[in-house]
């Protein structure tokens, strides 16, 4: 009897769900113009950064870069002028408020107002918590969240006086799942998720409706920095189609990205089944003995293998997977958005 309930109230939702991606499948928003934009990207030296980078490039932006690793970032800026864009690389501690102000002043002397801001800078632990060291604990925060609000607070008065621009924030599919062994990489990810729902809030509320704000959230991403990836909640992402998402997500003007688009449907599960200690993160190799939701077995498993065949550009490609479940020694992914996320 429990297993016809539960039917009757998912089938709607993955009816719903299924029209909406169809819809956009048939009927995509048209893309905007970002031709001579100046766009500033963090955590530019590497990874999804860099590939973003490179996107704005051919789309004939001025390209603003910063991250720690001078070399990498060299890299990144040389590639980009190959690709015949403008680019002005700076070495940005983005953990160093300070930093981040003083090469903000620099970025406005030296190229102009920043019309189009990806925060993707990003670190990671694995380690459970009382191996986690304060210090790093500290890094997480100030990298992955604090940088966000610093970065805003120099390029967004410019975008809001001239009512134009788009703030990106790189958040992860780990701001809507709690994930063992990432306590604080997951805690700073709910935490940008949340700075994106309210500073889009707060830039309606204030009236600058052509300042636009998008928020992606990929699974973890396959950028050579996580080892020996495992089964978990979905499969390691290549950046190169991350990438082609958050470009098309930005053109469009899309709020918030979900790579998989499932993960959007397993939040929404995950929400209607909260009185019901239904957990996202229970989506791994272990579903099947000592779950403790209460949607029956089988359809889980319908949902996760049905469901992204409906939905749109599903990355099915990507066979790998990625899980924290063992602690080991720690990954620290310094300023560079290894995992997207």
């Amino acid at each position: 009897m429990r297993f016809f309930l539960d039917l009757l109230l998912l089938l709607p939702l993955l009816l719903i769900f299924t029209l909406e991606s169809l819809l956009k499948l048939f009927i995509p928003k048209k893309r905007k113009s970002v031709t001579g934009e100046i766009v500033l990207i963090t955590g530019a030296g590497h990874g999804l950064g860099r590939l973003t980078a490179f996107e704005f490039a051919k789309l004939k932006c001025k390209l603003v870069l910063w991250d720690i690793n001078k070399h990498g970032l060299e890299e990144t800026a040389d590639e980009c002028k190959r690709l015949g864009s403008k680019a002005h690389a700076f070495v940005v501690d983005c953990s160093d408020r300070e930093d981040i102000y003083s090469s903000a002043k620099k970025v406005k002397a030296e190229v102009g107002d920043v019309s189009i801001l990806v925060n993707n800078a990003g670190v990671v632990y694995t380690s459970d918590l009382f191996a986690t060291q304060d210090p790093q604990i500290e890094k997480t925060f100030e990298v992955n969240i604090l940088a966000h609000f610093w970065t805003t607070k120099a390029f967004l008065p410019a975008m809001m006086k001239n009512n134009h621009g788009h703030i990106v924030t790189v958040a992860s599919a780990a701001g809507h799942a709690g994930i063992p062994f990432l306590l604080a990489y997951c805690s700073s990810k709910f935490a940008a998720v949340g700075f994106h729902k309210a500073l889009t809030e707060e830039l309606a509320a204030l009236k600058r409706t052509g300042v636009k704000t998008t928020c992606l959230c990929p699974n973890f991403i396959n950028t050579g920095f996580i080892k020996n990836p495992s089964t978990s909640l979905g499969p390691l992402l290549e950046p190169e189609e991350v990438v082609n998402r958050l470009i098309n997500g930005i053109l469009t003007e899309q709020k918030m990205i979900f790579i998989p688009s499932s993960i959007n449907f397993l939040t929404v599960l995950e929400s209607l089944y909260k009185n019901r200690n239904f957990k996202l993160a229970k989506y791994n190799e272990g579903l099947s003995s000592g779950s403790s939701c209460r949607v029956p077995v089988m359809l889980k498993h319908f949902i996760l293998l049905t469901l992204p065949c409906f939905l749109r550009n599903h990355p099915h490609s990507s066979a790998r997977h990625f899980s924290a479940r063992k602690p080991g020694t720690n990954i620290c992914c310094t300023y560079k958005s290894t995992t997207g996320t």
